[in-house]
Order: C-alpha cells, then structure tokens, then sequence
C-alpha cells in the first residue's frame, strides 16, 4: 500500500488595496496611481498563480469607512473584481466577501454560481454578518441588528443558499442536440423555503456550479462565529498573535466540527500573516519601522476605538497604555479582535504609540518581520504543531511585499516539502482537498463541467 501524501500548506494572497499596513499608500514604492487599475490586481492575481497559491482573497463591505481620509479603505465590489481576475488566470481560486444581512439569499446565489461557472470552478464565499452599524442606513433600516440575531439571519441564509446550489442536481444539464433536450426537468427542484427570515421558491435560474457548491469561507472568532463555523465553514479565516492561541483556536474549530459530524479535515484554518522580508532581521526590523513611521494617530485611534471602544484622542501617545479603562465585561467580551487587544497589551505592557504600530500593519492579525528563513520557521512551526492548515498572506505593501515573500520565502517552503511546486487540481475545492458534495439522490458526473467548457489542460 503506498504511503498518503505529506501534508501540504493552503496559501492564499489577501488583496487590500495598496497592502495591509495603514501607511501602505504612502510609501514611494506604492503604485498610487494604480490603485483603481483592473490591470495591476491582475498581475497580482496572475503572480500569485505562478506561484501556485490556494486562492485570491478579497474582503469587502456594505458601506464607506469612517477612516478613509487617512488610508485606501474604500471597497471595489468584489464580483466585477473578481471576473477580472478570472479572465486572466485559469487555476487560482477567487474568494469573495458577501454579507448575510445585507443582502438576498437568492441573489447571492446567482453571483456565486455564476463566478463559479465563469470562473472554471474556483469560487469561494467568506460569509460575514457585517459588523459596521453604519452599513444599515444604506439600506434603509433605522439600526444595525444586534450580534445575535445577525448569526440566526446568517445561519438560515446559508441552508436557503445551499438549498438553491443544489437545486439543479448534478446531471440536469443535458444539452443534446439528438433529442432536443436541453435540461432534464425531473432533476431541478423548487427549494420551498419558509422559514423566519426568509421565503424563497426557487429553483436557481443558474445551473449547478462546476464544484456543486463554491467553497463556504468564514471569517470570526467569537463564540457565535466559532460555532457558526463548526457547522458551515470549509475553510476559516482568523487572526491571533501567538502560536499558543493560535493552537487552542484550531483544536477548538477541530472539536466543534467534530461533534457534529463533519470531518475536521475539510474545515481548513488558516490565520493571517503580514511579512516584512528582509536579507537580514535588522534589515526587516527598519523595513516595519519606515512603514510605522508614516502612521497618522488620527486614523490608527480610530481604528483602535472601533476594536476596543475606547476613545483615547488626546491621549499621551508615549505613556504607558491605560489598561485600567478596560473594564471586566470587556474583558469577557467573545470579539476576536478585542482578545487579540487585549493579548497584546497584557504581554507586552506597550506604550499607546507601540500598541498603534503593533495594530497598524494588519488589524490584528500576526505581523512577522525578519529573514525569509525565520518567517518560513514560523509558518512550518504554526503548521506542525496543531495551529493552522495555512496562510492567509498579508502583504504590508503591494506589490513589494508579495515579490518578496514568493521569491525569497515560498522556495524554502518548497524545499521543506510543505507547499506544492504545481497545481494537481483545478478547482478551488480540489486545491483544499475538500470533497465535491452530492446535489441529492444523483452521483456526481463530470458531465455538466465538459457541456460548460469548464475543464482546463
């Protein structure tokens, strides 16, 4: 009997305008003027397959941020985005951000079966409830809906999408000229749905998809999201600071998906990472310290307030941070990104302005800066040690930040035997390893995928 495969790392590059870090825009080496240019996140997009990452990850959201007079946080909608970038590249997956409560079950459902039929199959969904109250007066409600109910609304959203992709079985598109018949009707399949939010009728006007359902992405880590995850989630988007968290993160992702029946093996984890490379680790020190100095505390507070709801303009910028204002019910608060606040100011005892600088490269998640071979240490060790199946890379800048991890950093990761020289897949949910699901009573055939044109060389 031959041996299974080794283990292979899921990469994925996360898109942000100009990079992660706040500053990004403001550095000489930012292409400013590109930042609207189709043509530059496909040579991104197109780099990144060269490299054979897992997916392009694009976040998104229903309204402006407050803080876009300091930092490129606006958002370009994530489908016109990634049919760009689908129409250059043949193997990468294309993650969108899609909110359950703003937006229509049915609607949704058409855009990612359509991306994924347009795309060849490499289509994935990071489901979000949307955390910004001021995305509800865009869509005419006098509030934003509180944490809890967002997570019911998401949840039966998710089985009324669901219900949709799989309700043309695998087999119903049947396009033989002989018999003139198109589809096979006795296959596709009203949904039905009456539930407390939603009523849809169905059937999806778009076929099944080439990989029946695009792959279901979340992004939290509350206690809400966890179990929402546990339940829906093929991959996980998540951030911590320490292998430690990052390890009790993963065993606990693992053990809910478990307990109910779900294969924790299709549940992929993957944390963020910003690198700052450098040849040497005080060469990529003063790289994260040229990026920091060009930080304005105006935009880094106020994006400290949104994390922790602490309002500290004015603040001595050098005192100690005033932990005492954090208070015992937010401490016990379950947001992810508080806790990740609140682990960094309880380890370290930073200053404000070295709290802001800690925050300022990627929100939260893990910022590493050193030598291509201390951050190939860092992703095996968080690898093999039960804290992550991957990465979402964060570049701190474009395009120099990604250039520098794919040159110097992934060929180590190669030559480790962690991450694949070429894809052997070419859908997303094959470069994950997950299972293509069952529309119902039929088997799956690959039918429908040659009708469509979908298979590549």
């Amino acid at each position: 009997m031959s041996e299974p495969a080794p283990r292979q790392l899921h990469l994925n590059l996360f898109i942000y305008p100009g990079g992660h870090h706040e500053a990004a825009w403001r550095h000489p080496d930012t292409p400013r003027d590109r930042l609207l240019d189709l043509g530059f996140y496909q040579d991104l997009a197109r780099r990144a397959e060269d490299a054979a990452f897992d997916a392009v990850f694009l976040a998104d959201g229903p309204s402006l941020a407050a803080n876009v007079r300091y930092a490129s946080r606006f958002r370009l909608e994530p489908f016109t985005f990634l049919s760009g970038l689908a129409a250059v590249t043949e193997r990468i997956g294309l993650v969108a951000t899609a909110s359950t409560t703003y937006t229509e079950p049915y609607n949704l459902a058409r855009l990612f079966a359509s991306l994924d039929h347009l795309s060849g199959g490499r289509a994935g969904w990071n489901i979000v409830t949307t955390g910004d109250p001021g995305a509800a007066a865009n869509f005419g409600l006098d509030s934003h809906p509180v944490h809890a109910e967002r997570y019911a609304r998401a949840h039966e959203f998710v089985d009324v999408v669901t219900a949709l992709w799989d309700s043309w079985e695998d087999g119903a598109l049947v396009a033989d000229p002989g018999t003139g018949v198109f589809a096979d009707t006795d296959l596709i399949h009203p949904i039905g749905h009456s539930g407390e939010h939603f009523d849809v009728a169905g059937p999806l006007n778009v076929p099944r998809s080439p990989q029946g359902r695009p792959v279901y992405v979340q992004a939290g880590s509350s206690q809400d999201g966890r179990a929402f995850a546990a339940r829906h989630a093929e991959a996980v988007f998540t951030a911590h600071q320490t292998l430690a968290d990052a390890q009790a993160f993963y065993t606990d992702i693992r053990e809910r998906a478990r307990a109910l029946g779900r294969d924790p093996d299709h549940v992929k984890v993957l944390p963020g990472i910003s690198p700052f490379v450098g040849s040497t680790e005080r060469e990529a020190r003063e790289l994260e310290e040229r990026f920091n100095a060009l930080t304005q505390p105006e935009y880094s507070l106020g994006q400290l307030e949104r994390m922790t709801g602490l309002d500290l303009a004015g603040h001595d910028l050098d005192a100690p941070f005033p932990a005492h204002l954090i208070g015992p019910e937010q401490r016990a608060d379950a947001r992810s990104r508080l806790q990740v606040v609140l682990g960094i100011v309880d380890r370290e005892r930073p200053t404000l302005r070295g709290l802001l600088h800690r925050l300022a490269g990627a929100r939260g998640h893990h910022v590493l800066a050193g030598t291509p071979e201390r951050i190939a240490d860092t992703i095996q060790t968080w690898f093999e040690q039960g804290a992550a199946d991957g990465f979402n890379v964060m570049p701190p800048h474009l395009p120099g930040g990604f250039d520098a991890f794919v040159d110097h950093v992934v060929p180590l990761l190669r030559d480790r035997g962690l991450f694949r020289e070429k894809y052997t897949g070419t859908t997303l949910r094959e470069h994950y390893g997950l299972p293509r699901p069952d529309s119902g009573s039929a088997p799956p055939v690959a039918q429908d995928r040659a009708i469509l044109g979908h298979v590549h060389p």
